[in-house]
């Protein structure tokens, strides 16, 4: 099985940033397929890209010595607001975290 467990969402004033963690733990897998996904409500969950078109820039680190997989977003707009999961496509089947909220307002 695969464990994910999210962290590090919180309340950001806009223009902030922030770094969630994932750690993930179960079966023999790499971080390297885990990814980032978004949902706000009403809405499909949404792969988070390192680059966008709007210049914003995400960036999606590994530590293997701890299995953990971050995600640190700089310069965050209240749009940004969702829950964020970590993802992985592993044996046939999609895994989530239990998803961490990230709120941006000021």
């Amino acid at each position: 099985q695969v464990q994910l467990v999210e962290s590090g969402g919180c309340l950001v004033q806009p223009g902030g940033s922030l770094r969630l963690s994932c750690v993930a733990s179960g079966s023999t897998f790499s971080i390297n397929d885990i990814n980032w996904y978004r949902q706000t409500p009403g809405k499909e969950r949404k792969l988070v890209a390192e680059f966008t078109s709007s210049g914003h820039t995400n960036t999606i680190s590994r530590d293997y010595a701890k299995n953990t997989v971050y995600l640190q977003m700089n310069s965050l707009k209240p749009e940004d607001t969702a829950v964020y999961y970590c993802h992985i496509y592993y044996a046939f089947r999609h895994f989530w975290g239990q998803g961490t909220q990230v709120t941006v307002s000021s």
